[in-house]
C-alpha cells in the first residue's frame, strides 16, 4: 500500500494532516510495478530481469528462497517470479510461507521452473501459486501472465 499525505481544510479552518492508504495498483501509469525474480541461476535471473525491465517494470532479484523472504519482508514487491529448485529453501516452501502469512497472502506468485510435469504444475498450484510457467518459456507467455496478475 502506498500512502498519500493530504491536508484537510474544512475542519474549523485548521490544517490537520492525515494519511490515506491507497493501493499502488490504482495510481495509474506513473506507478511502475515491482517484480521480484527469484532464481539460483544467474543467467536465467538476469535474462528474466532484463525482459521485464524492457517492458517497463521495476525488478529486484534474489538467488534463493531465504534471501527472497528476507527481501520481501523488508520491501514487498507487487509480484514474485519464483523458481522451484534452489538451495537453502525451494520455491514450494517459499510460496507456502508467502500464502500462509496474512501480510503476503495476496502477493501474486508465478512459479517458473524447469519442472514441467503435470504433477509439478499441480503441486505448485496446490502450494498457492497464482500461475505456473514451465522453462523453457516464450517471453510473451511470462510477460502476459505477469501483466494479467498485476492488473488483478
Amino acid at each position: 500500500m502506498g500512502k498519500l499525505h493530504l491536508t484537510e481544510r474544512n475542519l474549523n479552518q485548521a490544517k490537520t494532516p492525515f494519511i490515506v492508504n491507497v493501493s499502488t495498483q490504482k495510481l495509474g501509469k506513473d506507478y511502475m510495478s515491482t517484480v521480484m525474480v527469484v532464481d539460483d541461476s544467474v543467467t536465467l535471473r538476469e535474462m528474466i530481469a532484463d525482459l521485464l525491465k524492457g517492458r517497463g517494470l521495476n525488478v529486484t532479484v534474489a538467488s534463493d528462497g531465504v534471501e527472497a523472504l528476507e527481501q520481501i519482508k523488508a520491501n514487498r514487491p507487487d509480484l514474485v517470479v519464483l523458481d522451484i529448485v534452489m538451495p537453502r529453501m525451494n520455491g514450494y516452501e517459499v510460496c507456502r510461507r508467502l500464502k500462509s502469512d496474512p501480510k503476503t497472502q495476496s502477493l501474486p506468485v508465478v512459479m517458473c521452473s524447469s519442472k514441467s510435469e503435470e504433477f509439478d504444475r499441480y503441486w505448485g498450484m496446490k502450494q498457492g501459486a497464482d500461475a505456473y510457467i514451465a522453462k523453457p518459456f516464450h517471453p510473451q507467455e511470462l510477460v502476459g501472465t505477469i501483466k494479467q496478475l498485476l492488473r488483478g
